[in-house]
């Protein structure tokens, strides 16, 4: 893996835990046996002589950054982060996956913990512990950017002596704190609209914060990422997985492009403004399979090129079970073959629901015009009884799309078929019975069995193979055997079609670098340039302005990718607020993009219907003021200066 800035966790954790004076405020923590209170896990040394190693400053940061991946000072678990939380849950990445995923149509968990089922069924209060713990780590998360920020002002580095070299590069680490802090109190605006607020400003030690109201936090993280953009590296210039430029401008996009939620203020414009920066600053839709992008060596396949910012794992040097381990292990189970995920086991947990499979229904899609969109229409073509015309014909003609490489699209229904020249029985391929290649082919071979269903058709003559894809979208990365479509229990594995995202391979299917199966290597792409795509085209839509003729040609590259060809290409009357949403979980589905999604859509709570939300099997709406994600009891019982959100 490319995690050059994370070092060997226990050399690097050993340092940066004697550093970290981490302030007992009652609000960032819960304890299992109720008790309010966060306590060192470790005897610390003066921050002054934890820093007296130059490199402690690097290592403080890198801490900041892992405070997404890991869960503690030691890994897999052991040294929590918390005390008193549960290890494996109190993950920041493996939380906020959740608050984003599990409460939509993308995510359903058949597991009993808790109140974990009150999540995806939209019945939570404020005493539930995944929405306390999410609360607890985002605040945990502000802590060590303050302390990183407060150990290193001007005054404190003047008085460690430190020389003008690292100085500089401290500046650096000092912009990239502060956006990580940003990105925290943007995922806290999002999910609790109005939380504590504290920065580097107040003093260490015990003290009641004051509540933050939504709209001063917008223009507080809106101001921050403006003020260190020219601190920050230029656009893929920094070490991979540390933030640079634009990675600051996505998030200002991202709060731009939600504004209207957050402050009742429409901010499209400048959404655009920075998108257009992003996508000017050499990003690319790689020249690879969509899966690709999700897999072991996703930090070197070509995936990374679409990458605008990461949170690195490796299956031996980032050990927890939050993040991609139970992203990887949590969605497999039934007839699901674990050693295909590169994993020991599934822990038949996550599916999916029929609202999100219908998202790839294809009842708009006429085969013929997809067939004639890919390349110029040839003699060959497809005959038998499982075509349109029957065994008599006229033959389903194909495209020619390289030299000797023939496709098209057909709706087969249950039958035989056969590829044939020219309607001409004279030259025709079939199964070649004598070759163990299931897909070689013969001349004059046998039939072809086929099933009902759209397929994506291909005939090579350079080496006489055929295919069937049944997928014509390729992000269709569905697991249905012995899976049931609709969910009419939530608890078995089998209720529901499995997603088989992320696959801890590599690109020749070689399992990740943990030989015991536990811990995967999969970088989780929390910003990609595909959704920069899709949210320029939506500022568009929204009246941001911009280029109606640009938006559909980025939406085409994404489509393109997925389809292969451009068969799934779309013009400007398809490009509607409607389309966007139901595009943006077919691109973006499982990386935590969901519920804000919905929520900026208006179909989360009170518009939209999925099976089981509401805790009925048809599913119901839900009350609006559940948009925003309550301020914990636990909380409001110790810091009189918060109010609890509406509705709660």
């Amino acid at each position: 893996m490319m995690n050059n800035y994370i070092n060997n966790k226990a050399m690097m954790l050993r340092t940066i835990k004697s550093i970290l004076v981490v302030i007992t405020l009652a609000f960032f923590m819960q304890s299992c046996d109720d008790r309010l209170d966060l306590q060192p896990e470790d005897e610390r040394l003066t921050a002054d002589a934890a820093f007296e190693d130059p490199a402690a400053y690097k290592e403080a940061l890198a801490k900041i950054y892992a405070g997404i991946s890991l869960s503690g000072q030691q890994g897999p678990a052991g040294a929590p982060d918390l005390a008193g939380l549960d290890e494996g849950f109190s993950n920041y990445l493996r939380l906020y996956w959740k608050m984003q995923e599990l409460t939509t149509d993308e995510a359903i968990i058949g597991w009993n913990d808790g109140t974990i089922q009150d999540l995806h069924g939209q019945n939570w209060t404020s005493g539930n512990e995944f929405i306390r713990t999410m609360y607890t780590r985002l605040m945990y998360q502000v802590t060590l950017t303050n302390e990183f920020l407060r150990q290193t002002t001007d005054s404190k580095l003047d008085s460690r002596g430190v020389d003008a070299t690292l100085r500089t590069e401290i500046q650096t680490y000092r912009a990239e704190a502060r956006f990580m802090r940003a990105l925290t109190y943007w995922h806290a605006m999002d999910l609790f609209a109005n939380p504590p607020f504290v920065t580097e400003e107040d003093a260490s030690g015990a003290f009641l914060p004051e509540q933050i109201q939504r709209a001063d936090l917008f223009t507080y993280v809106e101001s921050e990422l403006l003020a260190i953009l020219e601190e920050m590296a230029a656009p893929r210039m920094n070490e991979y997985g540390r933030a640079d430029r634009a990675a600051a401008w996505m998030v200002l996009a991202k709060i731009y492009l939600n504004a209207e939620v957050y402050t009742g203020t429409a901010r499209n414009a400048d959404a655009i403004t920075y998108l257009n920066n992003i996508i000017g600053s050499g990003y690319s839709i790689p020249d690879t399979p969509y899966f690709h992008s999700f897999l072991a060596d996703n930090d070197s396949n070509g995936s990374q090129d679409e990458v605008i910012f990461t949170i690195p794992f490796d299956g031996l040097r980032t050990q927890a079970f939050g993040g991609m381990t139970f992203l990887v292990h949590a969605p497999v189970g039934g007839t699901m073959n674990p050693a295909d995920f590169g994993i020991n086991g599934g822990w038949f947990g996550i599916r999916t629901t029929p609202t999100f499979v219908d998202q790839f229904n294809l009842d708009g899609f006429d085969p013929a015009t997809a067939t004639s969109a890919i390349g110029t229409l040839s003699d060959w073509g497809l005959v038998g009884s499982a075509t349109p015309n029957g065994w008599d014909g006229p033959d389903t003609q194909l495209a020619e799309i390289a030299t000797n490489v023939f496709q098209g699209y057909i709706n087969f229904v249950d039958g035989e078929m056969k590829f044939r020249f020219n309607n001409d029985w004279s030259l025709n391929y079939g199964l070649d019975a004598s070759n163990a290649d299931p897909s070689a082919l013969s001349e004059g071979g046998d039939n072809i069995a086929v099933t009902e269903g759209i397929y994506k058709v291909t005939l090579d003559l350079n080496n006489f193979t055929y295919s069937l894809d049944a997928s014509v979208d390729d992000r269709e990365l569905l697991y249905t055997d012995g899976q049931n479509k609709d969910i009419e229990e939530v608890g078995p594995f089998n209720q529901g079609y499995a997603v088989a995202k992320y696959r801890n391979v590599d690109v020749n299917g070689n399992p990740g670098s943990d030989a015991s199966g536990d811990h995967t290597d999969i970088d989780f792409p929390m910003f990609r340039l595909a959704d920069a795509y899709l949210m320029y085209a939506e500022a568009v839509l929204r009246g941001g302005g911009g280029s109606m003729n640009t938006a559909v040609g980025y939406v085409n590259e994404l489509r393109g990718r997925a389809y292969g060809n451009a068969a799934g290409n779309i013009t400007e009357s398809d490009l509607t607020l409607d389309f966007i949403i139901d595009e943006r979980s077919r691109e973006l589905f499982f990386e935590a993009h969901r519920r804000q999604d919905l929520v900026r859509f208006g179909q989360f709570s009170d518009q939209g219907i999925w099976q089981w939300k509401g805790g009925v099997q048809q599913g119901t709406t839900t009350e609006s003021f559940r948009d925003i994600m309550p301020i914990p009891a636990t909380d409001l019982g110790i810091n009189t200066n918060l109010e609890q959100n509406p509705g709660y």
